[in-house]
């Protein structure tokens, strides 16, 4: 089994029925550029590592986790459900159902009810963030959005992040069909030397948009993928394996 710093868990208070929990890339089998804990078997890693990771992962969970199959989209799906999901975001209200998302930069979101009796967790690439994941993930909650937590996971931060004019027009589009509690445009840093580039901040887009939305307790955010080498970063390495944010019922 790995070591207890393998594993973060988040510090928010959900109700002693929830548990989350997230990977960093130490304490697994997988070998350079995948060191250690890669959990994704879609990113060249030898499948036979990546399944030996997953198990000591499933040791310390205490039960298997339903791994999706990514594709930047903004579509929620409810467990249980089969293995082979291409979507980016999992909803629950029943016990030991695990969501799970994989990540190395773009932005992993966890909810939880208050009352303890539903979870989702969601991939927010730029992508998924603009065309409506986070409002898609709080409509399957039978609670009102602010009976509704919500953290943010490791994320690239904005100093890191180059984005191009049309990740910004994607997000002023978004403005205009949901609620965010700032402009669009307070969370893009237009570089001065590049012209047509901006920083984008995930963290401050997600938290305009879950404010919003009615969300009042949002955690997180004090990450960054990039330069904090306990996680997996695919703009830093390029070739590199996947993390995960894990949340569910007991």
């Amino acid at each position: 089994m790995p070591s207890g710093s393998t594993f973060i868990v988040p510090e928010w208070p959900l109700p002693s029925n929830v548990k989350s929990l997230i990977t960093t890339r130490s304490g697994g089998v997988s070998s350079h550029p995948y060191a250690s804990l890669n959990l994704a078997q879609h990113v060249g890693d030898r499948g036979e590592s990546v399944s030996q990771n997953r198990s000591y992962l499933y040791q310390h969970v205490g039960m298997p986790v339903t791994w999706l199959h990514q594709i930047h989209s903004a579509h929620v799906e409810t467990l249980p459900a089969p293995e082979s999901l291409h979507v980016d975001g999992v909803f629950s209200k029943e016990r030991s159902n695990v969501c799970a998302v994989l990540t190395a930069d773009c932005l992993p979101v966890l909810f939880a009810s208050k009352a303890g009796d539903e979870v989702a967790a969601v991939h927010c690439g730029w992508r998924g963030l603009a065309g409506g994941m986070i409002s898609n993930a709080l409509k399957k909650f039978s609670c009102d959005s602010s009976q509704i937590m919500a953290y943010l996971g490791p994320s690239i931060s904005q100093k890191h992040f180059e984005v191009g004019e049309d990740v910004l027009s994607s997000f002023q589009e978004a403005q205009s069909q949901r609620n965010y509690s700032c402009a669009v445009e307070k969370c893009f840093l237009k570089r001065r030397d590049r012209e047509g580039k901006y920083f984008a901040d995930l963290y401050g887009l997600a938290r305009s948009e879950l404010t919003g939305a009615g969300v009042v307790e949002i955690y997180g955010g004090e990450f960054c993928t990039y330069s904090d080498r306990r996680f997996y970063s695919y703009r830093r390495d390029k070739k590199t394996g996947r993390f995960a944010s894990l949340i569910w019922l007991t």
